[in-house]
């Protein structure tokens, strides 16, 4: 730790870190693109899906190193239903094995049809619908479901699964369309039922929300899948119809690409483009198209995963071999492969946790040049332009951290105030903070502007009393920050901010 609480506050062991790797094995990949449907009135039609596919195979046997006779494409009438549960089985279940990739995107309407089994609480089933979808009098024929992808992704297990949902699924979407529900809108990537009939924005708004890839995965937060999806479940996924209709992409598609070429989504610089980094990209991106149009309320990307692999690399780093060995490591998992890597100092991989640059709304100092001397005194002062709780972690090179915010000494744990300085220590704590160890050390400091319950993974009966695993512990609580904000009639992100200082101890 760079920070002692006085002289008795005692240090656990340094956590042990990296496991072994599977050995390298077969990787697949099997991508979906559907435009134009067998039973679909024309105006129904997409005209990025095309374009899509053809963006994302040069972005597989490219930047991603998959191999093109290892990539499978299904586009219009080739992706039947049938077509498509048979290559999912055979391409990418049956021609894999644990340590291999396995890569499924889908580009194409999402939709909505009747739960069979009892598993969702509003008895829908959000679903992807191939080519030969067929509207029935009230509910849709041959959807693929959620639990069809469910079953199949629990038999990819030892893979590193990623699954990448360019659709909408939402059961609201009627709130956002006019006129003639059934005759769709343009560049909307979802199917209403059959017999949808519009209805007033102020009925439907908020009525449900399912968090899920394409309504969630139910064990993909315990399992090694990194799964994206266009929109939250209540929202709508677009084509970018500012384009021109033969040039249109998927807007998350387009963004999702970008985000992995180069250090465009790179927010700390550091060489490695993280999931979150990656995911904060394609956010900023769908928020500045929807902003662009008068139909779109909101647009918020969605990432499910392990939360340790919210600071892993999207792709592999780009340094030389040298390079990547001095600066990264593999991230230790059963389920991973030599692909996914993180930072090997634990202060560099807090902005690949975070996923966000800092934007100046969160301000920490302390009280001491820099650097600093074992047994230094100082204070940490903490400085919000947006009120809210604040969670403030010291973490270490030795990717250890302390909570020092909340803790139990604080003589009362409130809400910042806008623009109001927070000092930590103050006189009611009855001890010192003074600098300890030696090397690179920073404060991350997170102010959650919505009544969060963070409890769980930031107690304050663990503030200034233990010694933390830093990855884990900002990991948990990002991926709790990454989650949706569903109180009262609000459907968004839950609004938080970073602010970081690094400082040294000689």
């Amino acid at each position: 730790m760079s920070v002692r609480i006085g002289a008795w506050l005692s240090l656990l062991p340094l956590l042990a870190s990296g496991v072994g790797l599977p050995a390298f094995a077969a990787d697949r990949a099997l991508l979906i693109g559907i435009g134009t449907y067998e039973n679909l009135p024309p105006q129904l039609f997409l005209h990025g899906p095309k374009n899509d596919l053809v963006a994302m195979e040069a972005l597989l046997a490219g930047t991603m190193g998959f191999d093109h006779s290892a990539i499978r494409v299904l586009k219009d009438d080739q992706a039947t239903r049938s077509a498509i549960l048979s290559s999912i089985e055979e391409w990418l279940v049956a021609g894999t094995a644990p340590g291999g990739r396995a890569y499924l995107y889908y580009s194409g309407h999402g939709l909505q049809v009747t739960d069979h089994d009892g598993d969702e609480d509003d008895g829908m089933d959000e679903a992807l619908a191939p080519f030969d979808l067929v509207a029935g009098s009230k509910d849709w024929d041959g959807a693929i479901t959620d639990d069809e992808l469910d079953a199949i992704l629990e038999r990819l297990k030892g893979r590193a699964v990623t699954l990448v949902i360019d659709a909408c699924h939402s059961g609201t979407i009627s709130r956002s369309l006019s006129g003639d529900v059934s005759a769709g809108i343009d560049g909307a990537r979802f199917l209403p039922r059959p017999e949808a009939k519009p209805v007033e924005q102020a009925l439907t708004r908020g009525l449900r929300i399912d968090l899920g890839v394409v309504d969630r995965p139910k064990r993909v937060a315990e399992s090694g899948i990194v799964a994206w999806s266009a929109s939250a479940s209540y929202q709508i996924a677009w084509d970018d119809v500012r384009l021109p209709l033969e040039s249109r992409h998927g807007v998350f598609t387009e963004a999702y690409i970008a985000g992995q070429m180069g250090t465009t989504a790179d927010a700390n610089g550091n060489g490695l483009t993280s999931n979150a980094e990656l995911l904060e990209y394609v956010r900023a991106q769908s928020a500045a198209y929807c902003a662009s149009q008068a139909k779109c309320d909101t647009l918020d990307p969605q990432l499910e995963t392990k939360a340790q692999f919210l600071g892993a690399s999207a792709v592999a780093p780009t340094q030389t071999v040298n390079e990547a060995k001095a600066r990264y490591r593999p991230v230790g998992s059963d389920e991973a492969t030599p692909t996914r890597y993180q930072a090997s100092d634990a202060v560099d991989a807090v902005g690949d946790i975070v996923g966000r640059a800092d934007s100046g709304d969160v301000v920490v100092s302390i009280d001491h040049a820099t650097p600093m001397k074992p047994g230094d005194v100082f204070k940490v002062t903490v400085t919000s332009k947006v009120a809210g709780s604040l969670i403030l972690l010291d973490v270490s090179a030795t990717g250890m951290a302390t909570q020092i915010f909340p803790n139990e000494f604080a003589r009362k744990i409130t809400p910042l105030a806008a623009n109001v300085p927070l000092t930590l220590p103050d006189e009611y704590y009855g001890f010192d903070f003074e600098a300890s160890g030696k090397g690179e050390s920073a404060f991350v400091a997170l102010v959650v502007s919505d009544a969060v319950d963070l409890t769980d993974v930031a107690p304050s009966t663990r503030g200034l009393k233990i010694e933390l695993a830093a990855r884990e512990t900002l990991s948990e609580i990002v991926a709790r920050l990454q989650k949706t904000w569903t109180e009262g009639l609000d459907r968004r992100g839950i609004r938080w901010s970073v602010g970081t200082l690094r400082y040294h101890v000689e």
